[in-house]
């Protein structure tokens, strides 16, 4: 069974950086669309990036303007979201979700994912 964990929120001031990963294990990434998704407090939950199984096609949400670069090794099975010029409206827990029917281009539909990791908090703050 796919178990994905989030790791490397934290806290950090406006114009910061951080990299989040989300590490699957129990089941290889190249079989799964990978998503990374946000919930900023008093909103719904909203799609930041995705990558196709194989890697090569991505997608982002909006907002995003350029601020993050999604990837995927999956020698290490694991996805990478670097984030730059963080900003407090940026704040919020960050999941990672997995889709299996490994759509192109992938898509950032919530209800495409099936598989989900419980989070990690990024908190912008001066």
């Amino acid at each position: 069974q796919l178990q994905l964990v989030e790791s490397g929120g934290g806290v950090v001031q406006p114009g910061g950086s951080l990299r989040l990963s989300c590490t699957a294990s129990g089941v290889s990434l190249r079989f799964y669309t990978i998503g990374w998704f946000r919930q900023t407090p008093g909103n719904e939950r909203e799609g930041v990036a995705c990558i196709s199984s194989n890697g090569v096609r991505t997608k982002y949400g909006d907002f995003v303007q350029g601020r993050v670069t999604i990837s995927k090794d999956n020698t290490k099975n694991t996805i990478y979201l670097p984030m730059n010029n963080l900003k407090p409206e940026d704040t919020g827990i960050y999941y990672c979700a997995a889709d299996q029917t490994m759509h192109i281009p992938p898509l950032l539909l919530e209800s495409m994912y099936g598989d989900w990791g419980q989070g990690t908090q990024v908190t912008v703050s001066s």
